[in-house]
C-alpha cells in the first residue's frame, strides 16, 4: 500500500518539476531575448535624439507643417518618417516580447502601435508633398519616393489583414495558425523595406562635408542598427515565464 502511494505520488502531475535540462535550454532564450530588445531601445533613443539634433542645429529649426519656410515644412518629413514611422513600427513588432501581460493585451498594443505608425506615416508623406509644391518640385520621381509610396500602401494592406484575420472578425483558428508565420514575416520584411526607404532618402540629404554629413551618417547606421535588433528578436524563439 505504501509502495502503491509512493508511486501514486512520483506520477502526479502537482509533484513534477520542470525536465533537468530545462533551465539550460530555457533561460538563455529567455536572456538573450531581454538583452536585444534593452539593446533595440537603446538604438531607438539614440535615433530619436540624433534626428531632434539634426533637424534643430543643421536644419533651421523646429519643424512646422504650416510654415512660409517651406525648410520648416521639410522637417516634418524626416523626424515623423525617423522618429515615428520606423521606430513605432519597430517597437510594436516588439510588443510581443517587451510587453509582461497577456497575449490578447500584447495584440492589442501591437495593433494599435502600427496604426500610429501608419497615420505617422501618411503625415510624412503629405509633408513631402506639400514641401514640394511649396518649391514647385515635381513628386514621385526618386527612388526613395517609390519605396516610399509602396512601403505605406504594403503597411496599409498589412493593418488591415491582421486587424480582419487576428482582432475584429477573427479567422478560425486553424486558418489563424495558417496565416500566422504569412504576416510575421510579411510585417518584417515591410519593416525593412521601411529602414531601406529611410537609407536612400539620406542619400538624398545634401548634407555639408563635416559635423553634419558625419551626423547624418551615423543616424542611417543606427537605424540599420536598430533594424537588425528587431529581427533578431522576432528570430527568438518565445519563451513564457
Amino acid at each position: 500500500m505504501r509502495r502503491a502511494e509512493l508511486r501514486h505520488r512520483r506520477r502526479s502531475p502537482c509533484n513534477e518539476g520542470p525536465p533537468d535540462d530545462m533551465p539550460n535550454t530555457v533561460k538563455p532564450a529567455i536572456l538573450v531575448a531581454a538583452h536585444v530588445t534593452k539593446v533595440a531601445h537603446v538604438l531607438a533613443f539614440t535615433v530619436f535624439v540624433l534626428v531632434l539634433a539634426w533637424v534643430l542645429h543643421f536644419r533651421g529649426g523646429a519643424a512646422r507643417l504650416h510654415s512660409d519656410d517651406p525648410n520648416l515644412i521639410f522637417n516634418v518629413h524626416p523626424l515623423v518618417m525617423c522618429m515615428g514611422f520606423i521606430l513605432v513600427i519597430g517597437e510594436g513588432i516588439m510588443a510581443y516580447k517587451t510587453i509582461p501581460a497577456q497575449k490578447e493585451t500584447q495584440k492589442f498594443v501591437h495593433l494599435m502601435l502600427q496604426l500610429v505608425a501608419l497615420g505617422l506615416g501618411i503625415l510624412g508623406i503629405y509633408a513631402a508633398f506639400k514641401y514640394h509644391s511649396a518649391n514647385t518640385m515635381p513628386d514621385m520621381l526618386s527612388l526613395h519616393s517609390w519605396l516610399g509610396m509602396c512601403t505605406i500602401c504594403l503597411l496599409g494592406l498589412q493593418w488591415l489583414f491582421g486587424f480582419v484575420n487576428f482582432w475584429f472578425l477573427k479567422a478560425s483558428e486553424p486558418t489563424r495558425i495558417l496565416l500566422l508565420p504569412l504576416h510575421v514575416s510579411a510585417g518584417l520584411a515591410i519593416f525593412l523595406l521601411t529602414v531601406c526607404t529611410a537609407e536612400t532618402g539620406f542619400v538624398q540629404i545634401d548634407a555639408a562635408p563635416g559635423a553634419e554629413s558625419r551626423l547624418v551618417n551615423f543616424t542611417g547606421l543606427f537605424i540599420l542598427l536598430f533594424a537588425v535588433a528587431v529581427s533578431i528578436t522576432v528570430a527568438l524563439p518565445k519563451v513564457s515565464i
